[in-house]
């Protein structure tokens, strides 16, 4: 039966593409390509998830965006100690057994969830 079998990627529009790389590359660390965008090998044990939330969720919030990414880290200390360093600050973290989770907003006010799996999941 023909399916979906993941994502394969995640495309946006932005008033000025070179300063949104430019972030992306301080403070999260992209390789990007000379293309302009970056490309991520999918970590051993990794998933993406797809799901829909009712329109009056405050989950993205304090975003606008109608959407939010979700970004898996290998060390979310040391991204959010990158983050840091370039006058970004969580919005919040959270601890689960399935792992660990901090939020950003991005330059054009996405709301970014870095997610580090728990060592046991990252492992299997």
């Amino acid at each position: 039966m023909a399916k979906v079998l993941g994502l394969g990627g995640f495309f946006f529009k932005a008033d000025d593409p070179k300063a949104v790389r430019d972030w992306y590359a301080r403070v999260l660390g992209f390789e990007i390509h000379d293309w302009g965008g970056a490309v991520f090998e999918a970590p051993k044990g990794g998933q993406a998830t797809w799901s829909p939330f009712g329109a009056d969720t405050d989950y993205f919030w304090p975003s606008a965006a109608p959407f939010m990414i979700n970004f898996i880290v290998d060390d979310i200390d040391g991204v959010l100690a990158r983050a840091a360093a370039e006058g970004v600050e969580p919005l919040g973290r959270q601890d689960e057994g399935y792992g660990r989770f901090a939020w950003l907003m991005d330059p054009v006010g996405v709301k970014i969830e870095l997610w580090e799996a728990a060592k046991a999941d990252a492992e299997a």
